[in-house]
């Protein structure tokens, strides 16, 4: 996958083997190597994970609403871990620390408590992968989709490495169909991503104009709450 169109976050590889798995069906793994970047337990795995209905999550950061309806029957792990995550105030002052503004993607990148893009919450999951997303315009190896605007999924290392990233999508992004999609963002929260898309990206000495990087409008979470 070409930097263009990447949303990987530094993270255990998949297949690693760790101990400290749960015994439900989401088998979140525990990941000693890379510790989590705030302290917080495993989610609960019930033996009948919630998988159906919404949930609404009321996000504020200091460029405006986020507000986001996360999707049980379309990833039933994914959620129960967002909403662990927001319940232990994981997300709770973190900043967003990817914007990219690709053509074919354009994305904020959130989810870490430490700001790097490395942290996450110190284990792992399973893929929960879309199947029915639209194939992405001239693309000629057909394997892209199209994540369209206002889709709410998650970033990874690669399969079955979901942890606490997540990318909120403002404009259709143009990806393999990779990422466990669980929700999407409201109408309030567009216009903040909106907002924050327009501030542009953070220039370096090496890039006076980048399209991916801290965004210019510093967006930080400052609390996420889940009304489960």
């Amino acid at each position: 996958m070409t930097a263009a169109a990447s949303l990987t976050v530094a993270g255990p590889t998949a297949g690693a083997t760790t101990p400290g798995t749960t015994h439900g069906p989401c088998q979140y793994t525990k990941t000693p190597d890379e510790p989590a970047a705030r302290p917080v337990p495993l989610p609960p795995d019930p033996s009948h994970t919630p998988n159906h209905g919404k949930v609404r999550v009321d996000v504020r950061t200091n460029q405006g609403p986020l507000p986001l309806t996360l999707d049980r029957a379309a990833a039933p792990c994914t959620v129960q871990s967002f909403t662990h995550l927001a319940r232990w105030k994981f997300y709770d002052r973190t900043t967003c620390h990817r914007l990219t503004t690709y053509p074919t993607l354009a994305v904020l990148q959130c989810g870490d408590p430490s700001g790097t893009g490395e942290g996450g919450p110190g284990y792992r999951y399973k893929d929960e992968l879309p199947v029915d997303l639209a194939p992405a315009p001239n693309d000629p190896t057909g394997e892209r989709k199209i994540y369209p605007r206002g889709t709410l999924a998650m970033a990874n290392a690669g399969p079955d490495t979901n942890g606490s990233q997540f990318f909120l999508v403002y404009g259709n992004a143009y990806l393999r169909p990779n990422y466990t999609i669980f929700g999407t963002v409201g109408e309030a929260g567009l216009a903040t991503l909106d907002r924050v898309a327009a501030g542009g990206v953070q220039s370096t000495p090496e890039d006076p104009a980048p399209v991916d990087g801290a965004p210019v409008l510093r967006t930080d979470l400052e609390t996420v709450k889940a009304h489960c």
